[in-house]
C-alpha cells in the first residue's frame, strides 16, 4: 500500500513538472556524456601510448659527407667513429636501457628511401654515397629514452640523434588538452544539472503542500514524505545517464569502430567494450548527483 502511494506520488510529480524533468534528463545526458567521452578519450591516449611508445626508437645519423653540423666538422664519419657508436650502445653501461641496435648502412639506407619517396624528384637525383649510416636503438623502457640520447649526442662522428617519441610528445600533449577541456565543460554542465534538480524537486514540493502537510500531520516519517521526491530527480537523472551511455556506444560503434577503425586499422581504437566498462560509473555519478540534490533541498523543505 505505501509502496503503491509512493509510486502514485512519483507519477503525479513527473506529470506536473514533466518540462523541467525532461531538462533535467537532457542537461545530465549531455553533461555525461562530455565525463563518458573525457574517460573514453584518456583510454584512448593511454591505448597510443602502449601501442607507439614501445615502438620508439633513439636514432644516432652519422656524419655524411658535406654536413655543415658543427658536430660533422672533421668530415664524414670514419669507420673508426662509427664502430666506437656501435660499441658504446652495446656497452654494459647502456645494457639495462637498450633492447637491441639496428645498423643500417649507406645500401640500406638509400634502398628504404627510394621505396618511400620513389615518386619524387630527390628519388632521382640522390646517390648511395650522399646517404648516411646510421644506428636505431629499441628501447627496454621509452620513458627512459633520454638516458640514452644523451650518451649519443656530442659524440665523434654523430650529426644528430633523433627521439621519436619528441615527435609523439605534441600530439598527447594536444589530446590531454581535449581532455581537461571536456572535464571542465563536464564540470560546467554538472552544476548545471544539479541546479535544474534541486529547481525540479522544489517545485515538486511547493505543487503538493496540501498533500505533505497531512501527511506530516497524520505522524508520517520525513523518509516517507521526502522519497517521491527524492524518486523523482533520481528517475530523471537515470534518464540522463542512460541517454549518455547510448550516446557514446552509437558514437565509438558507428564513427570508431565501423568506421576510423576500418580506414586506419593500425591504430587501436576503444570500442564499445570501453563504453560498457564506463557505464556503471555514470549511472552511479547520475544517482549521486541526484541525491546530494535532494538531500540538500528536501531537508531544508521539511523544516518549514
Amino acid at each position: 500500500m505505501r509502496l503503491r502511494f509512493v509510486l502514485s506520488q512519483v507519477g503525479q510529480g513527473l506529470s506536473r513538472n514533466l518540462a523541467m524533468s525532461v531538462s533535467v534528463a537532457l542537461v545530465t545526458f549531455v553533461s555525461l556524456m562530455f565525463v563518458g567521452a573525457a574517460a573514453l578519450l584518456q583510454m584512448q591516449i593511454d591505448n597510443l601510448k602502449n601501442d607507439w611508445y614501445d615502438k620508439v626508437e633513439v636514432s644516432a645519423f652519422m656524419c655524411p659527407a658535406g654536413s655543415a653540423e658543427p658536430g660533422c666538422a672533421a668530415g664524414e664519419a670514419s669507420q673508426q667513429q662509427i664502430d666506437d657508436i656501435g660499441a658504446l650502445l652495446k656497452s654494459d653501461a647502456l645494457a639495462p636501457y637498450v633492447e637491441d641496435v639496428y645498423f643500417e648502412t649507406k645500401d640500406q639506407a638509400f634502398a628504404a628511401f627510394q621505396e618511400q619517396m620513389a615518386d619524387t624528384v630527390w628519388a632521382q637525383s640522390l646517390t648511395v654515397d650522399q646517404m648516411q649510416v646510421s644506428y636505431r636503438v629499441k628501447l627496454v623502457d621509452p620513458e627512459q629514452y633520454r638516458i640514452v640520447a644523451d650518451e649519443l649526442e656530442g659524440r665523434p662522428g654523430v650529426e644528430i640523434v633523433v627521439d621519436q617519441r619528441e615527435q609523439l610528445e605534441p600530439l598527447f600533449r594536444i589530446l590531454n588538452s581535449a581532455t581537461l577541456f571536456a572535464v571542465g565543460l563536464a564540470g560546467v554542465m554538472i552544476v548545471t544539472a544539479v541546479l535544474l534538480i534541486t529547481t525540479t524537486i522544489r517545485l515538486s514540493a511547493m505543487s503538493r503542500r496540501r498533500e505533505t502537510g497531512i501527511m506530516r500531520l497524520v505522524g508520517a516519517s520525513n523518509l516517507f514524505i521526502q522519497l517521491p521526491f527524492m524518486l523523482e530527480g533520481a528517475i530523471a537523472a537515470l534518464a540522463g545517464a542512460l541517454l549518455a551511455v547510448g550516446g557514446l556506444w552509437v558514437g565509438v560503434k558507428y564513427l570508431l569502430e565501423d568506421w576510423l577503425a576500418q580506414s586506419t586499422p593500425w591504430i587501436q581504437f576503444v570500442g564499445t567494450a570501453d563504453v560498457w566498462a564506463v557505464a556503471p560509473f555514470l549511472v552511479l555519478a547520475a544517482m549521486v548527483l541526484a541525491g546530494l540534490s535532494s538531500v540538500v533541498t528536501l531537508g531544508r523543505y521539511t523544516k518549514v
